[in-house]
C-alpha cells in the first residue's frame, strides 16, 4: 500500500509566524506530529510520503503515485483542506480524514471515503483490521481515551528538519481545568494521561540522532497537569539527558499555578525550558469565574508573570474578550495589563464557541450561536452574540490590537521585558546562522520596516544596558514584524 500523508496549509494566522520565516530562512513552524505519530501506526510494508503543504508543493505525480490518502487538519485549515480533499477526488486515491476539524465539527463532504475520528492510536487499528478484512465502515470513532505509555514514536524520518523552526513532541493529553471555552477536555478528558519520561528520553534521543539541535516544543495543553511527575521524574530526567546535547531547548503549554512552585520553575529552566504560553484570558475577576478559569482567580496575575520572568521563563499570553461578564472598560483594562506586564507575545482573540465545549452547548440552549467558528483567534470574528453588542465588541477588539502592537507599545514591552528578564547564564555561540538572521532583520526591519526608528533604538539600548540578551532582542523583533502585519491583514491596526 502507497500512503500519502498530507497536512493542510495553514493560513497567515497569529501562530503561524509565516512573515518571520522569511527573516530567518524557514518554511513552517514546526512538522505535523499528528500525522507522524499516525504513520508510526501503519503496517512496515507500507510505503509512506508525508507532504506538508506549508513546505511543499502538491504535485500530480504524488496523487497518482498513491493508493490511499490520509489528512489531518485543524479548524483554522478548513478551507485549504476542502480545496485538498476536491482535488484529491480527481484521482484513483482512497481519502481519509481524522483531526479536530472532523472531530469537532464533523465536516461531512461526499468524496471522503472514511473518517478516522479521535485517538488514532485507538480508532486506527480498527480501521486497519477493517481494510484488511475489506470491511470498512464509514466512521471510526471512540469514546474511550487511548493509554500514552503505548502511544509509538513519531516517525520523524520523514521529515525534512531544515524547514522548520522548531520540532513538537507529546508528553500527555487532557487537562485537570474545565475552562468553558476549551475545548481540551472534551478531546481528551479531566485526567492527564501521560507518557514515561523513558518514553520521551527515547523520542528526544531518536530527534537528536537525526540532526535536530534546535528548539523543541511539548506541544501538551498542560505540561504540569500532573506535577508530581513532571517535578520528580521527568525534569530531573531531561535536565541529566541535555546536559551535553548542545543547541537544545525547549518551549511548552501550561497553566498559571507554575507561579504557585517555585522548584517547578526553577527545574523548567535548569532542563533548558525558555517559554510557555499560558492561558491569562483576562484581568476581570467576574469573566474569569464566568468562565470557570479558576487557576487564575484570586491572585495577583502581574507578580505571578513577573515572577516566572525574573526566574528565566518567559510567559507567551492568551487573552480573550468578549464574554458576558466583560464590563466596556475591559479593552482598556486589557492594553494595561498587557503592557504592565511585559508580555510580549500576547494573543488576544474575541471568544468563539467551539462544538463539544460548555460554552457552546450553554450558548445553543441560550439561542446565541451563529455561523461556525473560524478557528483563527485573532481574525476579529465570533460564532457568539455577545452582551455587549458585536459592533462595541470588534471595535473595542480592534482597539486592543491597534495599541499592543503598534510599534511605540510593542517596543516598550520589549525593553520592559529585558529588564524583568533573567536569563540563566550560558554562552551564546555568534554562529553564521545567526548572523543572517540578524542582517536580514536589519533589511527587513531596520530598512524596509514602518518601525524602523525603534528597532534601531532597541538595538543600540539592548547594546547598552542588556547587550548578554542582544539575540532575544532580535528575535522578538521579528516576532513583533509577524504580528503587526497579522493585524494588517485583517485591518486591525
Amino acid at each position: 500500500m502507497k500512503a500519502l500523508l498530507i497536512y493542510p496549509e495553514i493560513p497567515e494566522t497569529f501562530w503561524s509566524f509565516k512573515y518571520a520565516m522569511k527573516i530567518i530562512n524557514k518554511k513552517a513552524s514546526s512538522p505535523p506530529l499528528g500525522l507522524l505519530t499516525l504513520a508510526s501506526l501503519m503496517p512496515n510494508n507500507w510505503d509512506l510520503k508525508l507532504i506538508d503543504l506549508n513546505v511543499n508543493k502538491m504535485t500530480d505525480e504524488l496523487l497518482e503515485w498513491a493508493d490511499i490518502v490520509l489528512i489531518s487538519s485543524m479548524i483554522v485549515q478548513k478551507e485549504a483542506t476542502i480545496e485538498l480533499i476536491n482535488k484529491c477526488s480527481n484521482y484513483d486515491v482512497f481519502i481519509v480524514v481524522g483531526g479536530p476539524l472532523f472531530t469537532e465539527e464533523y465536516l461531512s463532504l461526499d468524496n471522503i471515503n472514511c473518517y478516522v475520528l479521535n485517538e488514532a492510536e485507538i480508532t486506527f487499528p480498527l480501521f486497519l483490521e477493517d481494510l484488511r478484512k475489506g470491511e470498512l465502515k464509514k466512521i471510526y470513532r471512540t469514546t474511550n481515551f487511548s493509554d500514552m505509555t503505548k502511544s509509538p514514536c513519531p516517525m520523524w524520518e520523514l521529515v525534512n528538519f531544515d524547514y522548520y523552526d522548531s520540532i513538537g513532541i507529546q508528553f500527555s493529553r487532557g487537562c485537570p481545568h474545565d475552562c468553558e471555552f476549551c475545548s481540551v477536555t472534551s478531546l481528551f478528558g479531566h485526567k492527564p494521561r501521560i507518557k514515561t519520561a523513558d518514553q520521551i528520553l527515547q523520542e528526544l534521543d531518536k530527534i537528536y540522532s537525526l540532526g535536530w539541535k534546535g528548539s523543541i516544543f511539548f506541544v501538551d495543553d498542560n505540561f504540569i497537569g500532573n506535577m508530581k511527575y513532571v517535578k520528580s521524574f521527568l525534569l530531573p530526567k531531561i535536565i541529566k539527558w541535555r546536559a551535553h546535547k548542545k543547541g537544545i531547548s525547549f518551549h511548552t503549554q501550561l497553566s498559571m499555578n507554575i507561579a504557585d512552585d517555585e522548584e517547578a520553575v526553577n527545574l523548567m529552566v535548569e532542563a533548558g525550558f525558555t517559554k510557555v504560553f499560558v492561558g491569562i484570558e483576562t484581568p476581570e475577576e467576574s469573566s474569569l469565574a464566568e468562565c470557570n478559569k479558576y487557576s487564575n482567580q484570586h491572585r495577583n496575575l502581574i507578580k505571578d508573570i513577573n515572577f516566572c520572568q525574573k526566574k528565566g521563563l518567559e510567559i507567551q499570553g492568551g487573552f480573550i474578550v468578549g464574554f458576558d461578564h466583560d464590563p466596556v472598560s475591559i479593552f482598556k483594562k486589557q492594553i494595561e495589563f498587557i503592557q504592565e506586564s511585559a508580555i510580549i507575545t500576547a494573543m488576544v482573540g474575541i471568544l468563539q464557541a467551539l462544538p463539544g465545549t460548555a460554552l457552546y452547548n450553554r450558548l445553543q440552549k441560550e439561542g446565541r450561536l451563529q455561523e461556525a467558528s473560524s478557528g483563527d483567534n485573532v481574525d476579529g470574528s465570533t460564532n457568539i452574540i455577545p452582551v455587549m453588542g458585536l459592533n462595541n465588541l470588534q471595535e473595542g477588539y480592534k482597539m486592543i490590537m491597534k495599541k499592543i502592537y503598534s510599534p511605540s507599545f510593542f517596543y516598550q514591552r520589549i525593553k520592559r521585558f529585558l529588564r524583568i528578564y533573567r536569563k540563566p547564564e550560558a554562552n551564546v555561540t555568534i554562529t553564521f546562522k545567526r548572523i543572517l538572521i540578524f542582517l536580514r532583520s536589519v533589511f527587513y526591519i531596520g530598512i524596509l520596516g514602518k518601525e524602523r526608528v525603534y528597532y534601531w533604538d532597541l538595538i543600540f539600548w539592548t547594546l547598552v544596558h542588556r547587550p548578554k540578551l542582544f539575540t532575544l532582542a532580535i528575535t522578538y523583533t521579528v516576532y513583533g514584524q509577524h504580528f503587526r502585519k497579522v493585524c494588517e491583514k485583517y485591518s486591525l491596526i
